[in-house]
């Protein structure tokens, strides 16, 4: 992996991702003391920035893989990436969803024409039940997070955040499968002169955190959290550079990731998903830290389900 890698994959999926903008908000620079720079992947295609990873992903197969089809689980966002970009590449995707996962993100997935496949909402029952897919299709299969092309693809938002401000002191991400804290920590390493890299996690999930900690994987017993995005863990292939290039992983409450849903959604008048506020209230809740700090925030989806707010 190295720099030149990160902009061929940039170059590769531009003509199926947008460039999404990066906005501020006065009011939120003063409640958090710092100059903050919102990278807003809620406006990307299909609604998050997972589909940058799925589009580099089906890119990197081969015409004989593409014809098999392709096959993921994904409680939602990764789910919808790979309908898209299969769908726009004439590739069949079969997808894995948990029976809890949000309607709307089901409803994503059918517009796109992925064929739906439930299962328990376990990480056994998803692995396993896309394994039987792969044996039964020939299917490839893409991991919504701990596999390379997806890590590389999912770099390239913090790319073109460093682009439009190259004096960023820090990124926050949220962390829940890892792809995107991987992918921004080696864009970071790659593309800024010594931008650190942390990642905000609700404490209800908090496996990324205790994985920095103990120094091998952990996983998770329950995933009661309002951030439906972050309820997996991560794996081989990304924890090592999370390990090597991640400054650290606040952890978060259900009341301060709400508290930061509502912030975003009435001071700057755009609908982020509840994951995406996780490094907002992370950021928050250490603002001292950071004080007079210039700190970009990739905002990481905006796939919400109007009939299940996570708030009044």
């Amino acid at each position: 992996m190295d720099k030149e890698t990160l902009l061929q994959v940039h170059e590769r999926i531009k003509p199926f991702i947008h460039r999404t903008p990066v906005l501020t908000s006065e009011l939120l620079n003063e409640m958090s003391g710092t100059r903050v720079f919102f990278k807003c992947e809620n406006f990307q295609k299909m609604g998050a920035f997972k589909m940058r990873g799925a589009a580099n992903a089906i890119l990197s197969l081969t015409d004989e893989e593409r014809g098999k089809g392709v096959v993921t689980h994904s409680s939602g966002n990764f789910a919808q990436a790979v309908s898209l970009a299969a769908k726009k590449l004439g590739v069949k995707a079969y997808i894995v969803m948990p029976e809890n996962a949000p309607q709307v993100k089901k409803d994503g997935v059918k517009t796109y024409d992925g064929e739906i496949i439930e299962c328990p909402s376990t990480i056994q029952h998803r692995e396993d039940t896309a394994k039987q897919i792969q044996e039964d299709k020939g299917a490839t299969f893409l991991h919504p997070s701990n596999q390379d092309e997806v890590i590389y693809g999912q770099g390239t938002a913090a790319i073109e955040l460093l682009e439009e401000q190259p004096g960023l002191d820090y990124i926050f991400t949220p962390v829940g499968g890892g792809g995107l804290l991987a992918g921004t920590a080696l864009a970071a390493y790659y593309f800024s002169n010594n931008c650190k890299v942390i990642a905000g996690e609700p404490i209800e999930a908090d496996d990324a955190y205790r994985s920095l900690m103990s120094g091998k994987i952990e996983t998770n017993e329950t995933y009661d959290t309002v951030a439906d995005g972050l309820r997996t863990h991560l794996g081989d292939r990304n924890f090592p550079i999370i390990q090597e290039h991640v400054e650290k992983i606040i952890r978060v409450s259900e009341d301060e990731i709400i508290s930061a849903i509502k912030l975003i959604w009435e001071r700057m008048k755009i609908i982020v998903e509840p994951s995406s506020a996780v490094p907002f209230a992370a950021l928050l809740r250490d603002k001292k830290d950071y004080k007079n700090k210039k700190v970009g925030i990739i905002l990481s989806g905006g796939n919400v389900d109007l009939r299940n707010l996570p708030f009044n």
